[in-house]
């Protein structure tokens, strides 16, 4: 067996924080693409070992967990290893701590497919990087397996105007910017999850006709797994639909499905688990009976990754 090496090493800026007043989830998926661009380097995978950019490591799902939240200006370290070495690519698993106090702050499980840059399409892992990865070959622990999700093979990709879409709630439609795009105008893999937090202020309005603006219960995700489907573009019209999948004592499970607006055609899909969170004491609490049972007259049939 291998070990994790330092992938990562930074703080939080203000600007990376939301009206939580924490991180947002989009930056955590950031700082662990920065921490997979390292480790593939590490894996001789670097445009400069390979001496061609043509191709690159891409995710192709993300099971990430989050243990705590990190603050502004909280300093942070991102260690990475290589779970499992496929013929098309990799396995690999990341951990954020907090510098200061040496928590853990979240875990990643990323499926990485080596892939030609231009059309993302899947390409043999390079023999060079196969030979490297087991110095860095490493078991997933407890902590970064699935606590409040099932990662059963994905479903089948759904269409905007499927039978279960139609049912879900529209909580974001708009254009891809050019900023939100790599060199090759394709969005960057943080702002597919980006783009689900800015829907969930509308899920919340058209849900429970809550507004975040004000009052002292908040939100936090707990728990997410992305399905990356089909690359969304610059200009691309993205519609993300929301259907609330289940509910217990503490948590709630959200699906939210990103389509193309133009041709129906799904980008991801995800699950995310989150908990009503006190903005004072800045910790979980259980959900409200009134608003439990409110929740659960929401759910629909039929969702999942």
């Amino acid at each position: 067996m291998g070990q994790m090496i330092e992938v990562a090493r930074s703080a939080v800026q203000t600007w990376e924080c939301d009206q939580m007043g924490h991180m947002n989830v989009q930056f955590y998926v950031a700082k662990a693409e920065e921490g997979m661009t390292a480790l593939a380097a590490a894996l001789g995978l670097s445009s400069r070992a390979q001496r061609s950019n043509y191709a690159a490591l891409f995710p192709r799902e993300h099971h990430i967990r989050f243990h705590r939240e990190l603050r502004p200006s909280a300093p942070f370290v991102v260690t990475a290893g290589v779970i499992d070495t496929r013929s098309e690519g990799l396995i690999l698993y990341e951990e954020m701590h907090n510098v200061a106090n040496s928590t853990l702050i979240a875990t990643f499980v990323t499926r990485a497919e080596w892939s030609d840059v231009e059309h993302r399409g899947g390409l043999p892992l390079p023999v060079n990087a196969i030979a490297k990865a087991p110095s860095f070959t490493v078991d997933l622990p407890p902590h970064g397996r699935p606590r409040g999700l099932d990662l059963a093979p994905p479903r089948p990709a759904p269409k905007l105007n499927g039978p279960v879409a139609e049912r879900m709630l529209t909580t974001l439609r708009g254009a891809v910017p050019h900023e939100h795009c790599d060199a090759q105008g394709f969005m960057t893999t943080r702002h597919y999850i980006g783009r689900i937090s800015d829907a969930i202020p509308n899920l919340l309005a058209q849900t429970r006709g809550h507004d975040r603006t004000s009052g002292r219960i908040g939100g936090a995700a707990l728990e997410y797994r992305i399905v990356y489907r089909s690359p969304a573009r610059a200009g691309d019209l993205l519609v993300v639909k929301s259907g609330l999948k289940s509910v217990s004592a503490k948590t709630y499970v959200w699906c939210h499905w990103l389509f193309d607006g133009e041709t129906g055609d799904c980008v991801a899909t995800a699950e995310a688990v989150a908990v009503p969170l006190d903005l004072t004491e800045r910790k979980a609490i259980e959900i409200p009976a009134d608003m439990r049972a409110h929740l659960e007259s929401l759910i629909l049939p039929g969702l999942s990754v």
